[in-house]
């Protein structure tokens, strides 16, 4: 199989689907791999070291799309990309199609078979293709809210962690998930009073174990989420429905109601966001007020430490794109029900239930697709 590896597009996004090493990997297996040329340059990656592993350079994303058998990215195909798949091409990417009517039609249209890290499952549950992402998002959510705290940032000067004689930060976290356990543990680490809200008492109760006294859990009540959201200096939003738009769970009375200067991160605005002030913004301007209080909404967070994310990703994407490689997608598909949950969208079908409810799309089971 040519798998073709295009630069990332996305408003400072610099992270890349393959490393060399993946390259490698991949040419060991008996394929061929396409790069455009500086595809991973902004991450000290050069086209020589991918060279060195086995690939071609390609001199631009348009012919990479046109020669290769299966794409694989990082974040979702811009507009123009979309417009460069064929019928039959396999795109191997985070989709985050819910809250994406635009792309979903227009990868629809296309007639690719579009593979989404973000709901691939794993042997032991969870998300394995998420999780490093969510890994880096869950820790610069604390560092990015701690720095909006600054006063010149728009936040009301308040110093995470406190000093001997002033108290620190109260923190709150929404969902307990992975993001959830990344951020407490950055901000238990800082010196924050943290409270951690989900609707999993087992989750809470594992928690509880580990931290003890260091943080408080709480169940995700109306009342309590509320008490915990107006108390709080910074809020950060990990919430997570597989697949489908995130929940609201902060009303725009509640955003209205906190304290001036205080701070929300939302790391659910690639599922839609869970605050109903929240709506996606960029590395180039990532912040707005609403009400007095500063929203981080940024949607690709872990382009920021585009290296890291990067070499994280492809522990978790590698396997999986090697088996779709290996035995054609259909068959990878057949034989492991867990990638088979990645299938969002096929040869102009909606394949993922959650996608297909959201945005009206008949449903048409991966099964009978792959049957």
């Amino acid at each position: 199989m040519l798998i073709g590896l295009p630069q990332e597009i996305k408003n400072h996004e610099y992270r890349v689907g393959l490393t060399p090493s993946s390259v490698r990997d991949l040419c060991a297996n008996g394929h061929s791999v396409l790069v455009q040329t500086g595809a991973g340059a902004a991450i000290g990656l050069t086209d020589a070291q991918y060279q060195a592993a086995g690939a071609q350079i390609a001199p631009d994303a348009a012919s990479v799309f046109a020669q290769a058998d299966m794409v694989v990215k990082v974040k979702e195909p811009q507009a123009q990309e979309c417009a460069m798949l064929r019928p039959g091409q396999i795109l191997y990417t985070y989709l985050h199609l819910a809250p994406d009517p635009a792309q979903t039609a227009a990868l629809v249209q296309s007639g690719a078979v579009c593979i989404a890290y973000e709901t691939i499952t794993g042997a032991h549950g969870g998300l394995p293709l998420l999780a490093p992402m969510s890994e880096v998002a869950g820790r610069m959510a604390v560092q990015a809210g701690a720095a909006h705290l600054e006063k010149s940032k728009g936040g009301m000067g308040v110093l995470l962690g406190g000093v001997p004689g002033v108290p620190g930060a109260h923190v709150v976290i929404l969902g307990a998930g992975v993001v959830g356990t990344h951020a407490l543990q950055m901000a238990v680490g800082m010196g924050a009073r943290v409270t951690v809200i989900d609707l999993n008492v087992d989750r809470l109760r594992q928690l509880d174990l580990v931290f003890g006294n260091r943080i408080h859990t709480l169940y995700s009540s109306v009342q309590n989420l509320e008490d915990a959201v107006l108390d709080a200096e910074l809020v950060i939003g990990g919430v997570l429905i597989p697949g489908a738009s995130a929940p609201k769970l902060v009303t725009r009375a509640m955003v209205a109601a906190m304290k001036k200067g205080a701070v929300v991160v939302d790391v659910a605005i690639d599922q839609g966001g869970c605050f109903e002030t929240s709506h996606a913004t960029t590395h180039a301007e990532p912040t707005f007020m609403v009400d007095g209080v500063v929203h981080y909404c940024v949607a690709n967070m872990p382009g920021a430490v585009a290296r890291t994310s990067t070499f994280a990703l492809n522990n978790a994407t590698i396997g999986h794109a090697l088996a779709i490689a290996n035995k054609g997608w259909k068959q990878a598909l057949r034989e492991d029900s867990h990638l088979r949950q990645g299938l969002n969208v096929a040869l102009g079908q909606v394949t993922y239930e959650a996608v297909a409810q959201t945005l009206g799309y008949a449903y048409v089971p991966a099964e009978t697709v792959v049957a």
